[in-house]
């Protein structure tokens, strides 16, 4: 066998030979094939810890890793099966180097190996154990170097990228630093990407880099799903790799089949929300270095600091110009400007602000009807029409009425056949955001603003959309307070000048004339009507203004039909209101023909029962809430005139039947004392004179006696002539009152210049009420005037007759003083007229009477 000089020279040639190698792996290789060659064996190995280190005498992959460990070093008789050998003799020796790995030598034959070669083995596995040792310090130098440059080159790539940043880059162009920079940095890498995931499941390449250039396909949209990168990262917002792609059809895994046959990819978080990925891809054959996904983690952090400042300076930006929006819409709500004003800025700035391209503001009617009253589009366009659509579907305009709160929609359901979607699928629409306004506690309608982009709206459109709807509600309850204010002012004032009528005591038909056009003025109506609801059942038109004026005057009779719609309501004393009657009448089909759509009614009631009704029309829907209040004022009015008006019609009858009756009394006493007591007075006079003409001469005292008899009952005569004038003036009855009037002028003992421009007749009542004004004027002047002359005017003209009468006394009568002016004020009042006395002191005393006259005395 072989000798020393041979074992010397097989180590040398071994260690010569084990340290050429450069690696470990080299070393343990260089070792196996060398103690294969110097102890001529069929299989030498290197193995422990479950690991086959380095081997001959197998084929790839078949190294029975289980059979060599089980040969251990002192065993001194060994055997081994070879595959095409058969059964070796086996030795080992330890190796400390890896720790519990042995260096094992199979061979053909009986003969074990021989104290020489033993010692060469345990010789060759110092060599092996040290020179393998060697090169893993080696190795892992090298490899710490290599990971020093690594991290050296990668922490300056980031900190080329954080330069960026800081220096506040648009998020483009860091996105497209960061994929060369990856994309350099990563072993093996020949494209990097950053995607941003958009909505419907969908990814959007904003960077990246290639070996051969700029990637084609940065910018495009491709839907997510299959198996990819970046589909996982989506689904599981964690780092992942795929190193095999499956032929789906999917287009993410499509586009990732063009560039990579291994890729890696890492999440981009922003504010704990998934934004999108950084992705990486091979195309060579060993793929990319395993745990890359994990260390992308430092560019995914850059990026997402990136966006995040991006962010926050367009949400600062935005915040000012938010700001500067809220102070513009500020300034003309300040100002007072009308809403419509208003509504139209905040659309206008809404749209600016929120870079969409429609935005519109709306008002939600009662009977579920929205109607826009401020629009505005990018394009520079008419807005969205202004017509009234019914509310439904699911869009924000409906959605916000329903919820009363915010509401978004990212995309219109295909199905929604709704009034509303259908205008926003009109203007191309994508997606929406609206906002409620609410004013005193009650929606009133809402903002809203539509982009026809795929992208959502930001998050925060909902609260900057608050904003505008305060402002916007402001601006309405402004408006509503001032316009409740003119409102109520004028109401006011209407109430007031009617008021003012009834206290003077007007006519009820100049009153309700009055009522009629004040509440047509006031409720802007196109049609008021007042009537009087009679015994047979039909309507007698009172006063009208509006539309049907010349159709239906006053003093028209109409038939409701017992079917009208609030007949029944207005009968009962109760307001109604009818937005569009279903029945056909005559009234309602006259209403309709005139399209009066709608209409109001409020009952003028009296001592509990309906006397007529006060009603306004509209030609353009149901008339405003509180209408029936409103009217209820001004019909308490008309109730009152007309309480008033009847009242004073009835006390003037009962007066006008008093002095009546009294005249009739005072004609009876008159006649019964001319044709009873004076009738026998004249003849005791006449056979007084008989009498006395048949007494002799010569009885001196009874003919003076009889003589003083007959001067006495002669004046007896005249004192009953002149009480029976007193109380009722036979010349009146027989001549009139001019005559009369003459008469008493005659009689007065203060001279009396008369003027009388007057004819015929007048009415007994009014001659008799005439003649006493003036007989009461005349005494009055004789007993307290010290009067020198009194002036009589009498003139019939438009309608009434009118008696004046001056004196140029000492003045200071008034209807305090006595009962007789008084007297006569009942009197010409209780005929419907009027007696004023003008008489200050000093300066003589002025009594003017008037009274009406009917038609056929003027």
């Amino acid at each position: 066998m072989a000798s020393r000089g041979w074992s010397t020279q097989q180590l040398a040639e071994f260690v010569a030979a084990v340290s050429a190698a450069t690696t470990e792996s080299g070393a343990a290789r260089a070792a196996v094939e060398r103690a294969a060659e110097a102890l001529d064996a069929e299989v030498v190995a290197i193995v422990g810890g479950g690991q086959v280190f380095a081997a001959v005498g197998y084929a790839d992959g078949m190294t029975p890793l289980g059979d060599l460990e089980a040969i251990q070093p002192g065993v001194a008789v060994a055997s081994l099966e070879v595959p095409g050998v058969g059964t070796c003799t086996a030795a080992a020796a330890a190796l400390e180097h890896p720790p519990g790995s042995t260096l094992v030598v199979a061979r053909s034959g009986p003969d074990s190996l021989t104290s020489e070669e033993s010692g060469l083995l345990r010789a060759m596995a110092r060599v092996a154990s040290l020179t393998m040792w060697t090169q893993s310090l080696l190795d892992q130098e090298r490899a710490a170097r290599k990971a020093l440059e690594g991290l050296a080159g990668e922490q300056a790539a980031l900190r080329r990228v954080a330069t960026l940043v800081a220096r506040g880059e648009p998020p483009g162009v860091v996105f497209a630093a960061v994929a060369e920079e990856v994309g350099r940095v990563v072993p093996a890498a020949d494209v990097a990407l950053v995607g941003r995931y958009a909505s419907e499941r969908a990814l959007e390449f904003v960077g990246g880099w290639s070996m051969d250039g700029h990637p084609s396909f940065i910018g495009t949209r491709v839907p997510l799903g299959g198996t990819n990168v970046s589909t996982i990262v989506f689904e599981r917002n964690e780092p992942t790799r795929v190193d095999y792609f499956p032929d789906d059809a999917n287009p993410a895994s499509a586009l990732a089949r063009e560039w990579s046959r291994s890729s890696a990819g890492a999440p981009i978080n922003v504010e704990g929300r998934l934004w999108g990925v950084m992705v990486v891809g091979s195309l060579r054959p060993g793929g990319l270095p395993p745990g890359i996904e994990r260390e992308l983690a430092g560019f995914t952090d850059l990026v997402a600091t990136a966006i995040a400042n991006s962010q926050a300076r367009e949400e600062l930006g935005g915040v000012a110009d938010w700001q500067a929006s809220l102070r513009r819409v500020a300034t003309l709500v300040a100002r007072s400007e009308p809403p419509e004003v208003v509504f139209a800025a905040i659309a206008k700035e809404m749209g600016r602000l929120f870079l969409v391209d429609a935005t519109g503001v709306v008002r939600y009617e009662p009977d579920g009807v929205v109607v826009p009253v401020g629009s505005w589009t990018g394009t520079g366009q008419p807005g969205i029409p202004g017509e009234r659509s019914t509310l439904g579907g699911k869009n924000v305009t409906t959605l916000v009425y329903e919820t009363g709160r915010p509401a978004r929609i990212d995309a219109y359901a295909r199905d929604d056949a709704s009034a509303v979607t259908a205008i926003a699928r009109s203007f191309a629409m994508r997606s929406a955001v609206g906002a409620p306004m609410n004013v005193e506690g009650r929606l009133w309608g809402s903002l809203q603003i539509a982009t026809s982009r795929e992208d959502p709206l930001p998050a925060i459109t909902e609260e900057r959309l608050d904003g505008f709807a305060d402002l916007a509600a402001t601006a309405i309850a402004n408006a509503q307070a001032r316009e409740e204010l003119r409102t109520l002012a004028e109401e006011q004032a209407a109430l007031r000048r009617v008021a003012t009528l009834v206290a003077r005591g007007t006519p009820a038909a100049e009153i309700l004339d009055a009522v009629t056009e004040e509440v047509h003025r006031l409720l802007r109506a196109d049609q008021t009507g007042l009537s009087r609801y009679d015994p047979d059942g039909l309507w007698t038109v009172l006063a009208n203004c509006g539309a049907l004026t010349d159709l239906i005057p006053v003093g028209s009779r109409l038939d409701p039909g017992a079917s009208m719609p609030g007949v029944a309501e207005l009968l009962s004393g109760r307001p109604v209101r009818v937005d569009a009657s279903p029945v056909a009448t005559a009234v309602d089909d006259l209403i309709r023909a005139e399209q009066l759509q709608a209409w109001v009614a409020s009952p003028i009631v009296l001592m509990g029962r309906t006397w007529g009704q006060v009603a306004v029309f509209s030609r353009h829907g149901p008339l405003p809430t509180g209408t029936e209040d409103r009217l209820g004022s001004f019909t308490e009015l008309a109730a009152t005139a007309i309480a008033n008006a009847e009242a004073q019609a009835e006390l003037t009858a009962s007066r006008a039947r008093i002095v009546a009756t009294a005249d009739e009394t005072r004609r009876r006493i008159e006649r019964d004392l001319h044709d009873g007591a004076q009738q026998r007075l004249v003849t005791l006079a006449l056979q007084l004179r008989a009498a006395q003409a048949a007494v002799p001469r010569d009885l001196h005292g009874l003919v003076g006696e009889l003589d003083e008899v007959s001067l006495g009952l002669s004046d007896v005569l005249d004192d009953l002539r002149e009480f029976a004038r007193g109380i009722h003036p036979a010349i009146l009855a027989e001549g009139g009152l001019a005559s009369a009037l003459k008469g008493l002028s005659r009689r007065s003992p203060i001279p009396v210049d008369i003027e009388l421009r007057m004819r015929g007749r007048l009415p007994e009542a009014i001659e008799v009420g005439a003649y006493y004004v003036v007989s009461e004027a005349l005494a009055n002047a004789a007993k307290h005037a010290d009067a020198s002359v009194i002036s009589v005017e009498v003139t019939v003209a438009d309608g009434a007759l009118r008696i004046w009468v001056r004196d140029d006394g000492v003045g200071g009568a008034t209807f305090a003083h006595g009962s007789g002016l008084v007297g006569l004020k009942d009197r010409v009042e209780a005929l419907g007229g009027h007696l004023s006395v003008d008489s200050p002191r000093g300066k003589g005393t002025s009594i003017q009477a008037e009274f009406p006259l009917p038609k056929e005395a003027e």
